[in-house]
């Protein structure tokens, strides 16, 4: 992106910069005390060196609906700067969950915190962009109009809000030499276009949280892949980025941890990295040089090492029998004559983790979110 809005340095409590001098940091990074970690936008003193707080905690925040409980006991933490997905069937309490961070529903139990706050503290709800699910646009106002109108609501002054319709115009192809659809009503728009339009309203005041409920509806791939790369973006410059999603593809591929809710509980969570890594390892993908054996199939065969095998002329994908030792079996078809490029050990996709966990978890939520 061009334009970009940076952030002023936040300080330590002693307002001192000098701090982050003696730790040949200048004035734009901090020194986490435990990991050695700089972190961006934020300053420390020498004598008491501080880290960003958690953007999002949730602490033991249950919601109740008409003896229905939404949301049970559900206690989860998004550091800053990450891209954060809330995944989980229709009726899990993602969107629940997402309205109780955004203050606009209070729990019935837990609290919520956002940048070391209260979410009810004044000023904090300002600091975030929300692109609800429900799409809500005047459809009868100039696409402009409507932008100025909720920017200012988020105190951007009119002259700068112009300036960055435009700029968001231009980066996602709303304005271009054959029309600018800025000049349009909103329901002369596709509901494509009309997505775009309220993703850019999400972040015309600049937020340090942004949240997406189902961003991705209604967009084709080609826009979909600009809504990601402006996700990306965002992290890039220190943002921390919430969406939920029935894309694991998109969330796989965007983002640093996940939350899966089922039955309004908590059913798994941590790094994506980690959580595909806990729930396979079983999956082995091969590559072989040449055509192999007759005595090399037989192995593939075998099982006492494989449990599902899927080869084709000289590839392979297999699934390791419970008790097998992957290296065991590669010690089995160098011995049978394989001439092996290719001996990868598989994770799982976060889609089949999400079929497992969800399926091993399930409940019928009885109402929707």
């Amino acid at each position: 992106m061009a334009d970009v809005i940076t952030p002023r340095p936040r300080l330590c409590p002693t307002g001192s910069r000098a701090g982050a001098r003696d730790h040949g940091l200048g004035t734009r990074g901090t020194l986490d005390a435990v990991s050695c970690r700089i972190l961006p936008y934020t300053a420390c003193s020498a004598r008491a060196p501080i880290c960003m707080p958690d953007t999002v905690q949730l602490s033991h925040v249950t919601k109740r609906y008409d003896g229905h409980v939404a949301v049970r006991d559900l206690s989860l933490t998004v550091p800053a700067g990450t891209v954060y997905g809330l995944l989980g069937p229709n009726g899990a309490g993602k969107t629940t969950t997402i309205r109780m961070v955004l203050n606009l529903i209070a729990p019935d139990a837990g609290s919520v915190h956002l940048f070391g706050q209260p979410n009810s503290a004044r000023g904090v709800i300002d600091r975030v962009g929300y692109l609800p699910e429900e799409r809500g646009l005047y459809k009868k106002m100039q696409v402009r109009r409507v932008l100025r109108f909720l920017a200012e609501l988020k105190g951007v002054r009119a002259r700068e809000a112009d300036r960055r319709i435009n700029m968001w115009l231009d980066r996602l192809n709303l304005r271009t030499s054959e029309r600018d659809w800025g000049n349009a009503k909103i329901d002369e728009l596709s509901r494509g276009m009309q997505q775009k339009v309220q993703f850019i309203a999400t972040l015309l005041h600049d937020p340090e949280l942004v949240i997406l409920d189902e961003p991705f509806s209604g967009l084709d791939p080609i826009n979909a892949e600009a809504l990601k790369d402006t996700i990306l973006e965002l992290r890039q410059r220190g943002r921390t980025v919430i969406f939920s999603t029935h894309l694991m593809d998109s969330a796989q591929q965007l983002c640093d941890a996940v939350c899966i809710i089922s039955g309004g509980r908590k059913v798994l969570d941590g790094d994506v990295a980690a959580v595909r890594a806990s729930h396979g390892g079983r999956g082995l993908a091969l590559g072989f040089a040449v055509v192999p054996p007759a005595e090399v199939l037989a192995v593939l065969r075998d099982k006492a090492f494989v449990a599902r095998a899927d080869h084709s002329n000289r590839a392979a994908e297999i699934e390791l029998a419970r008790s097998a030792d992957p290296q065991v079996l590669l010690r089995r078809l160098l011995d049978a004559g394989a001439r092996i490029e290719r001996y990868e050990l598989l994770h799982p996709s976060l889609h089949q983790v999400f079929l497992d966990t969800v399926e091993a978890h399930w409940t019928d939520p009885g109402l929707t979110e």
